[in-house]
Parts: C-alpha cells; sequence; structure tokens
C-alpha cells in the first residue's frame, strides 16, 4: 500500500474519530440517542432503505420515544398515537412552517418569502375548501370527462390494455392541471402536455433527494428540468389561459403587488402548487383503483352505491351521456371514502415535522415529560399506527368497510382501551394539514365514480402483487415499485328508471 493511501487512511480515521468524540451527547431528562457511526450522516442510510421497519426495530429496544441523528439532524420520533395530541397542540414551541419554509423555496427554486406575503399566501388556501369547493368540484368534474372521453372512450367494444399508473397519470395530471390553471386560448386541452408529464416525473423521481438537502446541481439534469417546468407558468404564458382556477387567480395576484419577485419566481411558485396538487393525489389515486379492481367484490359494492346515489337523486345515468356528480353527491358515497381511507392507511408513509424553537421540557403525558434541544426536530410516523395491529384488524389487508359504521363513516378507533384522537393522518396534522385535503379526496371519488360507472375493469393475469417503493417513505404517498397490467373496456348502461318502480341499472 502506499504512503499516500496511509496517510489517507489515516486522516478518515482520525475524522471519524474526532466527530465520535465531539458528537452529540444524552442529557438527563432527554429520550435514549441513536447516533450510528458514520459521520453526519448517522442513521441516515439505514432509515432510507426501510424507514418503517428501522422505526419498528428501534420501537422495541428503546420504546416509544427515541432520539435518531440523521444526515446531520436530530430528530425525536413519537411513536405512541395517544401522545399525538401532546406535540400537535404544542403550536409556539414546535414550528412546522420553519422547516417548510427552508425545504420548498430550495425545492422548487423560489427565494425565500416574506413573512408578510408568506401570510397571504396562507390566507389563499381557503379558496380550496368550503363554498369554493363546489366550484373546483364541478370544474374538476367536467375535465375528467373532457379527457376519459376523448382519449379512452373512443372504443364502443373489446377490451383495451394499459398501465394503470401511467393510466393514473395520465388522466389526473391533465384534469388537474386544467381545473387550476385553465385552458389555452384556443381548444379545450394544452399542446404538449404528453411533454409537460414526463418532466415533471422526471422532476419529481429527484424530490427525496432534493427534500434531504442535495443541491440541485448535483443532481444531472435536474435543475435544466425544472427550469423548464417552471418556464411553463411564466406570467406572459399564463395570461392567455382562460376558466382559471379562483385560488390561481388570486396567487397571481399577490405576486404582482411584490415588485421583489421576478417574473420567474412567480412562476415557481406556480410549480410548486402543481407539485402539490399533484405530486400525491396520483399515488393515492392508482392504489385506491388497484385495491378497488384488486377486490371485485369491493368494486361492486362501490359501484352499486354510485348507482343508488344517483337514482335516488333521479339522476337517469347513461354511458352515453356526460355525468356530473355534485359535491353532495360525493359525500353521500361512503362506501367509497371508506375505500379510500383504506387505500391512503395502507399507502401513506407521511412524516410530521415539528421544530423546536427553544429548549423546553415538552410535557408528554400526566406522568412523563421530554428534554428537547432548540433546533431539534420532532416527528410523527403515521405509518406506524397505520399499521398497529392493536388498532387494526389484520392492518396488511385491504377491507373496503373498515371505515363504515351503521351506515356511516367510522371515526372510533382504540388503543390500549382508549380512544384516539388521530387514527388516519395521510395529511398531516394540526396547522400543518394540507390544505388541499378536501379538494384532492374530491377528485379521487370523483376519477373513481366515472371510472366504475364507465368500464369494466380488471387485472391481467400473469403479474406480482404492487409493492410500494419504499424510496419515498416519509414524504407523503408511496409510488408502486413497478406499474400494474389491467384491461378495461366500456361498461355499456342504458338510462335509469326514475320514480316508484326504479329497479336499478340496466347493464346492457
Amino acid at each position: 500500500m502506499s504512503a499516500l493511501m496511509l496517510l489517507l487512511l489515516g486522516l478518515l480515521s482520525l475524522f471519524v474519530f474526532f466527530c465520535l468524540l465531539c458528537g452529540r451527547k444524552r442529557r438527563d431528562g432527554e429520550p435514549p440517542l441513536i447516533t450510528g457511526w458514520i459521520p453526519f450522516f448517522g442513521k441516515a442510510l439505514e432509515f432510507g432503505q426501510d424507514a418503517h421497519k428501522f422505526l419498528e426495530k428501534h420501537k422495541k429496544k428503546y420504546g416509544d420515544v427515541f432520539t435518531v441523528h440523521l444526515a446531520g439532524k436530530y430528530m425525536t420520533f413519537i411513536m405512541d398515537p395517544l401522545l399525538y395530541p401532546s406535540i400537535i397542540k404544542h403550536g409556539r414551541q414546535l414550528d412546522f412552517q420553519e422547516f417548510a419554509g427552508k425545504v420548498a423555496p430550495i425545492t422548487f427554486g423560489y427565494p425565500f418569502v416574506v413573512p408578510a406575503l408568506q401570510e397571504q399566501i396562507h390566507r389563499s388556501f381557503k379558496l380550496l375548501q368550503g363554498d369554493n369547493l363546489s366550484t373546483l368540484t364541478e370544474s374538476m368534474m367536467g375535465n375528467l370527462m373532457l379527457v376519459l372521453r376523448q382519449d379512452h372512450m373512443g372504443e364502443r367494444s373489446g377490451w383495451r390494455s394499459g398501465s394503470m399508473y401511467d393510466f393514473c397519470n395520465s388522466v389526473m395530471f391533465e384534469a388537474t392541471f386544467l381545473t387550476m390553471y385553465g385552458r389555452p386560448a384556443a381548444g379545450c386541452r394544452h399542446s404538449g402536455m404528453r411533454a409537460l408529464r414526463d418532466d415533471f416525473v422526471r422532476f419529481d423521481n429527484m424530490f427525496p433527494l432534493l427534500i434531504a438537502g442535495i443541491p440541485v446541481w448535483l443532481l444531472g439534469r435536474t435543475k435544466a428540468i425544472r427550469d423548464k417546468l417552471i418556464g411553463y407558468f411564466l406570467p406572459h404564458r399564463m395570461s392567455c389561459w382562460s376558466n382559471t382556477s379562483e385560488f390561481i387567480r388570486m396567487r397571481s395576484g399577490l405576486f404582482e403587488q411584490y415588485d421583489a419577485l421576478r417574473d420567474v419566481d412567480k412562476a415557481a411558485h406556480h410549480f410548486a402548487i402543481l407539485w402539490a396538487s399533484v405530486g400525491n393525489t396520483i399515488p393515492a389515486t392508482f392504489w385506491a383503483m388497484y385495491y378497488l379492481v384488486s377486490h371485485p367484490a369491493a368494486l361492486q359494492r362501490v359501484r352499486q352505491e354510485i348507482h343508488d346515489v344517483l337514482r335516488l337523486d333521479g339522476v337517469e345515468f347513461s354511458s352515453d351521456t356526460d355525468l356530473m356528480l355534485d359535491r353532495e353527491q360525493l359525500e353521500k358515497l361512503v362506501y367509497l371514502e371508506s375505500a379510500i381511507n383504506e387505500s391512503l392507511r395502507l399507502s401513506s408513509a407521511s412524516m410530521n415535522i415539528r421544530v423546536a424553537q427553544e429548549d423546553f421540557s415538552l410535557r408528554l403525558d400526566a406522568e412523563r415529560s421530554l428534554g428537547v434541544r432548540k433546533g431539534d426536530f420532532i416527528a410523527l410516523y403515521p405509518q406506524s399506527m397505520h399499521m398497529d395491529p392493536d388498532i387494526y384488524d389484520q392492518p396488511q389487508s385491504f377491507r373496503v368497510d373498515r371505515y363504515i359504521q351503521d351506515g356511516r363513516l367510522k371515526t372510533d378507533f382504540y388503543k390500549d382501551g382508549r380512544k384516539l384522537k388521530y387514527y388516519l393522518m395521510p395529511f398531516g396534522s394540526g396547522s400543518s394539514m394540507c390544505p388541499g385535503r378536501y379538494f384532492a379526496v374530491n377528485e379521487i371519488k370523483q376519477f373513481l365514480c366515472l371510472l366504475l360507472l364507465y368500464f369494466d375493469l380488471q387485472l391481467e393475469e400473469d403479474q406480482s402483487q404492487a409493492t410500494q417503493d419504499l424510496g419515498r417513505a416519509g414524504l407523503g404517498v408511496m409510488l408502486p415499485a413497478a406499474d400494474v397490467r389491467f384491461r378495461y373496456k366500456l361498461h355499456m348502461v342504458g338510462p335509469l328508471t326514475v320514480g316508484p318502480h326504479t329497479v336499478g341499472p340496466l347493464t346492457v
């Protein structure tokens, strides 16, 4: 071995020794500390391979609360869902906005936002809820019908084959884009949508690395792809679009009030909203579709519920006409919502993060307090709760009626004999809960309603069950590790007979 190699190995050994010697030490009152031996990275590599397995292993060894060194950060995990309310209510000392405010600009390429603008942007999210949701729902319904009718309803007979995730992606991406950002000046669909979607997927594949803090210039062509995506939303382009949602119009107006924002900065903010609109909704749609198609009895139960709601509302459904389901009708579909909740339980792996604003003692319950240092991350990992057999019987199984009780959505779930305040958390918690969650669930409902009403669906034979890509653990809904092949054809249904002698849908 050369002298230079010996010198380098010696220096590396001294560096590792120095990091271990000067690393963080556990103080009295703090939870068990898991550091690892790799400088800076700590346990990040092991955590990234399978976060759920990693946390469950250390929960058995250290209990419900422990701190892990992950890529330069110290993250304290709270693994008992009965303790979640204690964390969520500490809005002043445990802040979410600090984390989001640092990560989002780096990820999506816009400058850090001044507090005054940030507050106005936050208020704009109210346009995704309440009465405004009805307008968005109507628009999304029309755009889903448009894309499905033009791309998938042209052939009147015979089975067509497709890849399920690609199918969901193509339909939901374009329909959501049209609903949020509007239509081109001429025509009802934007040209180049496939290329835009392909670039979005390329960016999204790098999203976990960007969130982890890897500089964009180290990720190959990612910056060029991101710049191209941002360019799609430059103000001079968006000004030519019609039927733009009130939500996007309000945000555009806010950006125009701040001279410090360049056109490219405004476009980057709009691009961030595109990711927020589809980044988790599309994989959530895929899993809901996959679990229903994988369970024909569940699919038929949900399909019948949709027909029942239409019939009771006096709607004559026919495969030859476009269907409009309003917000009130969607709210009546409890089995469909249960199916979506169940698929979210099985596929979501989000991590709820708070940043400690000061050194303080965090009260967990009547018996326990926890020493917390300023700058530490406090993390809830709901996937552990979602897969807890003490809360959910046979948690690995899909049950379409798991969230149904006495004909209504079930909200009573227990652990150790105590009712859980939080039992399903795919959208975050507290003040950091996703403001677009109602719109997202409505989108998925609408897509599935149209799919089940207009198509017969089957999985193709001789393929393995869908598995999850563990590389996105902690970031939301998992993507499938590989796409799933399926078959679909038009499900021909004649008009429903409405009145006292209604007999249900007539299959032709």
